[in-house]
């Protein structure tokens, strides 16, 4: 895969509560994705831009909520979470000062 399409496939960091304890606690770095997405894909694309090497990826389809705005029902889209376990010695820096 060509290099200008793996720096699209990750879309976002996920920044919560239960991403930065895995990050501290175990190397592991959670991305939003393309939902279009393989693990393979992820990989390719994790390497590439944070040059680390990753050891172990685990991925699930995030379903949208259904949600109410004024008067009418409407929803969220689905997404794709990517957790990114990295191997021993390697770190990626989310924070930017």
């Amino acid at each position: 895969m060509k290099q200008q399409e793996l720096t699209k496939i990750i879309i976002a960091p996920v920044v919560s509560e239960k991403s930065t304890f895995l990050s501290e606690q175990q190397r592991k770095f959670v991305f939003r994705v393309k939902k279009s997405a393989t693990k393979k894909t992820i990989k390719q694309a994790v390497e590439l831009m944070f040059s680390v090497q990753v050891e172990s990826i685990h991925v699930l389809n995030v379903k949208g909520k259904t949600k109410r705005y004024g008067r009418f029902i409407g929803s969220r889209s689905d997404w794709k979470k990517a957790y990114v376990k990295l191997k021993e010695g390697h770190d990626i820096d989310l924070v930017v000062a």
